[in-house]
């Protein structure tokens, strides 16, 4: 009997039967958890703040577009996993092996598919990301109230117009101070309020006095920039009562973390109530939305503490 050579020998690959087998087992597996009833999107927040859900029209639909991501993202990452486990207890080096295993120059139908998979599902990424993307940007709608929002170092000033789109007028104004982060109660009192009327589509058109800021208010899961000398607008329409936080998403220089308001979803009674208030303080107009003069500004602050002043 002749000794078998130890460099002829063979790598020792898993019987056909123990390939197709696992691949069964993993695909049944992912379709096994596609085929539960998973959460609807309206009713579940998946790593989204709580007071999302249903706080806007468009809440259920980004979260729809996040969810789908990540389990995409999670089936993608357990097969991986899976198989590169597979492949490390499958081909792990043995006593009797060859110092290093057959050198093999290419397998096309692998390489076929490690490039048509990623292309398809980046694809489909695309095409919801974009479906969803136009539908969320899409400003054709007649808004019900058109609100001006200016970022300025380091707070916001709200312009509440009367009319909509180009036909809209100076109405009625609110301005807001910088946070005074002290860790004492009463800061959230202190800071500017946005007031927005619920089941009604709002147009937001965002604008900066100064440096780059960015409207965010985590609950509507939408931000947008505010870039000097180039506004930006979203619709939006609030389709549930209650208090928000918002903040500036763009690092805007030394206080950013002191730039917050509130938000209000109300009813529309209360809302005109707030309207009034506003205009019977005297803030009516608009604050101005560019880079002004020291001057223009010094005065509508003048003007406000004056207001204030003769109210109290």
């Amino acid at each position: 009997m002749g000794t078998r050579d130890s460099g002829a020998t063979r790598r020792r690959r898993p019987p056909k039967a123990l390939v197709a087998g696992a691949l069964t087992g993993g695909a049944a597996l992912l379709l096994t958890g596609c085929a539960g009833d998973w959460p609807d999107a309206s009713a579940s927040n998946f790593f989204l703040p709580d007071d999302s859900i249903g706080a806007t029209n468009m809440t259920g639909r980004i979260s729809a577009l996040w969810d789908g991501s990540w389990i995409a993202a999670l089936v993608v990452g357990v097969l991986v996993w899976g198989l590169t486990i597979w492949c490390v207890v499958a081909y792990r080096r043995r006593k009797n092996d060859p110092e290093l295993p057959a050198q093999v120059r290419y397998n096309m139908p692998i390489e076929i598919l490690y490039t048509i998979v990623p292309v398809m599902m980046v694809g489909v990424l695309f095409y919801y990301v974009a479906r969803d993307q136009q539908a969320i940007l899409d400003t054709s709608k007649d808004p019900a109230v058109t609100i001006q929002v200016v970022g300025k170092k380091w707070s916001w000033d709200f312009n509440y117009l009367d009319g909509n789109g180009e036909s809209a007028q100076p109405g009625v104004y609110d301005t807001g101070r910088q946070a005074d982060l002290t860790g004492l109660p009463g800061v959230e009192e202190s800071l500017p309020t946005l007031y927005l009327p619920v089941d009604e589509t709002v147009e937001f058109e965002l604008y900066s006095r100064d440096v780059i800021h960015s409207f965010w208010v985590p609950a509507f899961l939408m931000k947008m920039d505010m870039i000097p000398g180039s506004p930006n607008k979203f619709q939006v329409t609030p389709t549930k009562e209650g208090d928000f936080k918002g903040k500036c998403a763009e690092l805007c220089g030394e206080y950013h973390s002191e730039m917050l308001f509130n938000v209000k979803v109300v009813s529309a009674e209360e809302y005109q109530q707030h309207l009034d208030d506003l205009e019977a303080s005297g803030q009516t107009g608009s604050l101005p939305t560019t880079l002004a003069g020291d001057e223009e500004l010094a005065n509508v602050q003048a003007d406000s503490v004056h207001s204030n002043e003769e109210e109290n």
